[in-house]
């Protein structure tokens, strides 16, 4: 502990993590719920990866776009689920100093990712709509790769930005975090340094990322939204709303748990009332996608009945040699 320029300042090696509630009664039910919770994420998910990589009436942008999603929900909530599950048992929640750096990192590249491929998949949606026959020339394999890779290049700079800004400011108000994970808000509230500048770029990135996302998301569904109102056939406005039921659904939850959190200036954050909202689209969103997904979604529940009927036939075959 030293003395400089007039403000006390310590070496901080680990946080401790506030975690989701400080009631020991609650700690044993939360633990069984969010253990669930996380366990059927994972299932879900992996499946909706392993589903649409393997079936050949799945390979299309549509589910290109839909494996990604999986992949980053996969991702946040793993970064976040497991030591959350621990710090549950745990008799103190800490967690070190560049793990909280690494958990931080990582939920903000796997978290603007998301938001960047549900605008993909919004586009997507927009051009097998409004311009069928144009789809397989607009939407071909480059494109659909540059459509996923540019979010993740982005999402990797702006995390470590921000990583590495937060990082090299002073922790000496405090070490424990009012929360059940490293996130940026929590972190700044216990800097002792001059936090404006971090306030800003966070506003900012904030702002552009969700604004940006969610006007080409809405775009696409005025562009999709014309074009389904010019349509003929009650058949075909049917099919049209059915194909777009399952990602709206989506980006309403996701988008408006989001710009709650983080559209609001920082004097106005409760952070109990952000843990909430933390809970729901670290843990809860993730485990509710792939289901909205494949119950909405003929063509992921006719490929997992053929997976399923393959993997019975599979030992039959292999006792019949």
């Amino acid at each position: 502990m030293d003395q400089e320029n007039g403000t006390l300042t310590t070496s901080v090696t680990e946080f401790i993590l506030m975690g989701v509630t400080d009631r020991p009664e609650l700690q044993a039910p939360l633990f069984g719920v969010f253990l669930l919770i996380y366990l059927v994420t994972v299932v879900g998910n992996l499946g909706m990866i392993i589903l649409t990589k393997i079936d050949s009436h799945l390979q299309t942008p549509m589910y290109f776009f839909l494996r990604h999603l999986a992949v980053t929900d996969l991702g946040y909530s793993t970064v976040i689920g497991p030591k959350m599950l621990v710090n549950f048992v745990a008799e103190k929640n800490t967690i070190s100093y560049n793990w909280c750096a690494t958990q931080l990192a990582s939920f903000e590249v796997f978290i603007i990712s998301e938001l960047f491929i549900l605008s993909a998949m919004a586009y997507d949606r927009y051009v097998a709509i409004c311009k069928p026959l144009l789809y397989t020339i607009i939407m071909s394999d480059r494109v659909c790769l540059v459509l996923v890779a540019i979010p993740y290049l982005y999402s990797i700079f702006v995390a470590l930005l921000v990583t590495v800004k937060i990082f090299i400011l002073p922790f000496c108000r405090s070490n424990v975090i009012r929360h059940f994970f490293c996130d940026g808000l929590p972190l700044l509230s216990i800097i002792c340094a001059d936090t404006s500048e971090m306030e800003s770029i966070f506003l900012i990135f904030s702002a552009l990322n969700l604004l940006s996302s969610l006007l080409i998301v809405l775009v696409s569904y005025m562009l999709i939204l014309v074009a389904i109102l010019r349509m003929d056939s009650t058949e075909g406005r049917s099919k049209a709303f059915s194909t777009c039921g399952s990602h709206l659904i989506v980006v309403v939850v996701f988008y408006g748990t989001l710009l709650f959190m983080y559209l609001q200036p920082n004097s106005s954050h409760s952070f109990e009332t952000d843990k909430m909202a933390s809970v729901f689209y670290t843990l809860v969103i993730p485990m509710l996608n792939p289901f909205i997904y494949s119950l909405r979604n003929k063509e992921v529940k006719s490929a997992l009945k053929r997976a399923i009927q393959k993997s019975h036939l599979i030992p039959i075959a292999y006792k019949n040699k």
